[in-house]
């Protein structure tokens, strides 16, 4: 489960609740179905407009991804992994890693592995790896694209379901009591949007950015890996070319030789 994200949600409706309480406002006027099916029909009806069918459909696993945190091998463990590996075809030839290879989980890492033990240059290696991670980022793109969008329509139908709300109050100016009751309810739509916009859909958009980029910048670095084990380095090389992908504190560690006891525990909890 990712934390992160069900702790800001959570945040954002204590913050604005309370916020709301202590100027005044009572929750209850949330509870405005116009409002509600002005923001949220609304924008769903806009993004289906926009996207097709087939796009759609992936919503429900975007929205998995976003609350749950995949469990995927480290970056401290791959350097491990490699340098292993390194190790083994340098005294056994590469094709000992063949039997190795069909252990391998990540369906990313056992196709790169098996070109490089099928004797493929490391040039066609790359540009093949290279094309895969640029399909996967294409596919990505087009989920949190969905959330982008939506955070982009809510706010401007909140100003929507304004505009409707205060055709409704002046249509009634006889009554300052019911007037003023009826601009309030107006502008709950516009509150509406805003929240759903910049508290939900936008960050689910740049969530979403997130987690591609660090899976694509863990499958560039198995791409860095596969290709030393192919050019024949040693595993301390490849140790100090992949650390470059870490933290700064946690490469520190590495280049001094002081993973090895993470790495280990890292090894139990996760299998390749």
């Amino acid at each position: 489960m990712d934390k992160a994200s069900i702790i800001g949600i959570l945040l954002a409706i204590f913050s604005v609740g309370t916020g709301m309480v202590m100027k005044g406002v009572g929750l209850s006027v949330l509870f405005n179905p116009a409002a509600i099916l002005i923001i949220l029909i609304g924008t769903a009806a806009a993004v289906f407009v926009a996207f097709p069918t087939y796009e759609l459909l992936k919503i429900p696993k975007l929205i998995r991804i976003i609350f749950t945190d995949e469990k995927a091998i480290s970056l401290d463990e791959l350097i491990y992994t490699f340098s292993k590996w390194a190790g083994i075809a340098r005294k056994e030839g590469i094709l000992a890693l063949d039997k190795i290879a069909e252990t391998v989980d990540d369906p990313f890492l056992r196709n790169g592995l098996n070109l490089a033990i099928e004797g493929q240059s490391a040039a066609y290696i790359r540009d093949f790896m290279d094309d895969e991670i640029d399909a996967m980022e294409e596919r990505h793109s087009a989920g949190f694209q969905i959330f982008t969008q939506a955070g982009t329509y809510a706010p401007t139908l909140g100003v929507l379901g304004a505009v409707v709300g205060l055709i409704a109050a002046l249509g009634n100016m006889s009554d300052t009591e019911v007037l003023g009751k009826a601009i309030s309810a107006a502008f709950v739509a516009t509150l509406m949007g805003i929240f759903t916009g910049y508290i939900l859909w936008h960050p689910f958009a740049n969530k979403l950015k997130r987690k591609s980029r660090e899976e694509a910048r863990r499958k560039e670095m198995m791409i860095e890996g596969i290709l030393s084990i192919v050019e024949g380095e040693i595993p301390r090389t490849i140790e100090q070319r992949l650390a470059s992908y870490l933290p700064s504190a946690e490469r520190k560690k590495w280049l001094e030789g002081g993973m090895e006891e993470y790495v280990q525990a890292a090894k139990e909890e996760i299998s390749i």
